[in-house]
């Protein structure tokens, strides 16, 4: 493995135009000494091997091409370092995962598979999201109240009809208090948001809406930390990972819940929170050595 201090951040061409924080970070890492760029994912021509690390961000629609990406991870992670490692990706890209969070004691939002030929269930009573495992910013998700079974089932079937595994969990009906993000560096905590929800129509796929509408600094409690540092106990890896951030609401008893666990290309908000930018990109830097 070469010794060098290059550094690929790997977006997408959707995130090197949709981005903001690319070109900050890339500068943040330049002014540490690190030759840092920029590079689509799946530029064929890329030698990633070249570099000391990379670092995964704004990978935004790898969903449509999973295989791709995994293989992309893959050979990676074969010939430098990638942040996320390819066993935490592999894990992270299916919301299974939120199943093996919840055999490990971890709270979680009550979620069901229904892989495809399977038929889906729905809550009795109240409203619930109908999404595929394989997802980010809320794409080809949607929430539905009771008199929308027939739309929901159609949902369904539109997502088992392209190979997708789909989950079904109850609206969490707090959410209107905000979800929290918590974000964590190396295993330590750095910063947190509050956003406003975000499936705000019912019976609507919406892939076109604002995946983090009204963002607010938190302050998150004991209690949200905790579950956060348990989520992240459960990842498959013993060494701290570069970055996760572990998104939390209410339940109806105010209890905190792992929404998700995000470790693959969250948006880390780190333009929002004074010094959360230095604190990564330094991360980064310390981690070459």
């Amino acid at each position: 493995m070469p010794v060098t201090r290059r550094v690929a951040v790997a977006t997408s061409a959707f995130g090197l135009t949709k981005d903001t924080e690319i070109p900050l970070v890339v500068d943040a890492l330049r002014q540490r000494g690190v030759d840092a760029v920029a590079v689509a994912w799946d530029d064929g021509d890329f030698a990633w091997s070249s570099c000391a690390a990379v670092v995964i961000r704004s990978t935004w629609r790898y969903e449509e091409h999973v295989e791709q990406f995994i293989d992309w991870v893959e050979s990676v992670g074969a010939v430098t370092r990638l942040d996320n490692p390819p066993e935490v990706v592999r894990w992270n890209m299916r919301k299974t995962y939120l199943g093996d969070l919840a055999d490990r004691g971890v709270p979680v939002v009550p979620t069901r598979f229904f892989a495809p030929g399977e038929k889906p269930v729905f809550p009795e009573a109240g409203q619930y999201v109908v999404k595929p495992t394989v997802s980010a910013g809320a794409r080809n998700t949607a929430r539905y109240a009771e008199e929308h079974r027939d739309t929901a089932a159609r949902h369904v079937a539109a997502l088992h009809a392209r190979g997708a595994t789909v989950m079904v969990q109850p609206y969490v009906t707090r959410i209107a208090e905000g979800e929290r993000a918590l974000v964590f560096f190396g295993g330590e905590f750095s910063h947190a948001i509050r956003k406003q929800p975000v499936l705000t129509d019912i019976g609507v796929v919406d892939n076109a809406r604002v995946a983090h509408p009204g963002i607010l600094p938190h302050d998150p409690n004991s209690d949200e930390l905790e579950l956060a540092a348990k989520a992240l106990a459960a990842a498959p890896t013993e060494d701290p990972l570069l970055y996760a951030r572990v998104d939390v609401a209410l339940a109806d008893d105010g209890s905190p819940m792992v929404m998700e666990l995000e470790l693959i290309e969250p948006n880390l908000f780190l333009t929002g929170t004074s010094g959360a930018m230095d604190r990564f990109t330094g991360l980064v830097h310390d981690r070459l050595k």
